[in-house]
C-alpha cells in the first residue's frame, strides 16, 4: 500500500515568560505561533467508506488539535511551574487564562509537549510524522518521529 503524509497547519496567540532566562524573553511577551502538524498513512480504500481514499479527515485532526491545544493555548499565559509563588499568583491575577506547566515554555519544549498530546490522540493505523512550531516568521522548533 502507499504511504502518503498529509498536513495541516493551526494559528494561534499565546504569551510565555521564560523564568530566569538572560535576555528580554525574561519578561512576558507573546507570539503568534504557527504550527504545522503532518500525519502518514495508506489512503483508505473502500468505495462504501465516505473517507474513501484520505490517509484521515482534516477534520478530525483538526478536533484533535484544537481540543487538546488551540483551544487550551490560545490567548493564554505560559509560565514556569517553577516560578516563585509571587510570580505566579501575579500571573493568575494579570490574566485569567495561565497554564503553569512542569517545563520552561520555551518552542522547543512546548512543540514536544504538542507531539506527545496530538500522538496520544491520534487512531492506530495513523503515525505522528512531524510537529513543527513557529514562534516568528522565521524561526521554529520540530519533533520528528524518526528522531524520537
Amino acid at each position: 500500500m502507499t504511504t502518503i503524509r498529509i498536513t495541516k497547519e493551526f494559528r494561534f496567540e499565546t504569551s510565555h515568560i521564560l523564568k530566569d532566562y538572560d535576555g528580554l524573553c525574561k519578561n512576558i511577551h507573546g507570539h503568534s505561533y504557527r504550527l504545522m502538524v503532518t500525519v502518514s498513512g495508506s489512503p483508505i480504500n473502500d468505495d462504501k467508506s465516505p473517507k474513501n481514499g484520505m490517509v484521515m479527515d482534516f477534520g478530525d485532526l483538526k478536533s484533535i488539535v484544537y481540543e487538546d491545544i488551540v483551544n487550551k493555548y490560545d490567548h493564554t499565559l505560559v509560565v514556569n511551574e517553577d516560578s516563585t509563588e509571587a510570580v505566579k499568583e501575579a500571573m493568575k491575577i494579570a490574566t485569567g487564562r495561565v497554564i503553569f506547566t512542569p517545563y520552561q515554555p520555551t518552542c522547543e519544549n512546548m512543540v514536544a509537549e504538542f507531539a506527545r498530546l496530538i500522538k496520544d490522540k491520534l487512531p492506530a493505523q495513523i503515525s505522528l510524522c512531524c510537529v513543527r512550531l513557529y514562534e516568528t516568521p522565521t524561526s521554529y522548533a520540530e519533533w520528528l518521529e524518526g528522531d524520537n
